[in-house]
């Protein structure tokens, strides 16, 4: 009996410190998203990154009218071609629809030249990003900081958005944005200050005063 006692005790404890522990973590976050729309280097890095799409996009368009020319020039020719000649036209407009796929798939499919791309142009833009991060949590004493732009956030407090302070270390302007936190910091209620109940003074009675005074018989 005594052991199972000291065994509830023991997780009950542990539990109320596991708690008080959770609590007592300074948790703030940030929008990557946000910021890196204001960098101007990542900003650069989305050129560059769209700048190689483009040129695929072109390729693969070029690839296409050439099929699409195949195709009309097949069906222009059907009834005066040999069936030697119409084969080979159909021969090469196959092979010229699986190199266009397998072109798409080389740039734009799983594990592509587009995500390798986006990892190679952006990688710079990351780690300042993520030291920008650092810099400012260890500065601020945050003990977690979550990224709402991919962990969505239910329920925040304005005043613990480092994201402004954030690009203030990467040299963005953000007079708009510090003024908006501002603004949504003063508004959120959890942030006001609450009034203190007025204290009533009460004058204390003594069991004389409330008996009426009696003349003493000389």
């Amino acid at each position: 009996m005594k052991k199972y006692l000291l065994a509830i005790f023991v997780v009950v404890g542990f539990l109320f410190c596991t708690h008080n522990s959770a609590f007592s973590q300074k948790i703030g976050y940030i929008s990557s998203q946000t910021i890196r729309e204001k960098f101007p280097e990542a900003q650069q890095a989305q050129q560059r990154l769209q700048s190689m799409v483009d040129d695929w996009k072109r390729e693969l368009d070029e690839q296409q009218k050439a099929i699409t020319d195949l195709e009309n020039e097949i069906k222009k020719n059907r009834l005066i071609w040999t069936d030697i000649e119409r084969q080979e036209k159909e021969t090469l407009m196959e092979r010229k629809k699986k190199e266009r796929e397998e072109y798409a798939t080389k740039k734009f499919g799983p594990n592509g030249e587009y995500d390798a791309a986006i990892t190679m142009v952006f990688k710079g833009v990351e780690e300042k990003i993520f030291a920008a991060v650092q810099e400012v949590s260890l500065e601020e004493n945050f003990d977690i900081v979550w990224d709402k732009s991919s962990q969505p956030l239910t329920f925040i407090n304005p005043k613990y958005d480092m994201t402004v302070k954030v690009m203030k270390k990467l040299g963005i302007s953000v007079e708009d944005l510090e003024k908006q936190q501002e603004e949504a910091v003063k508004s959120d209620p959890r942030n006001k200050e609450k009034e203190k109940p007025a204290t009533t003074k009460q004058r204390t009675k003594s069991r004389t005063d409330d008996v009426p005074s009696k003349e003493i018989p000389r």
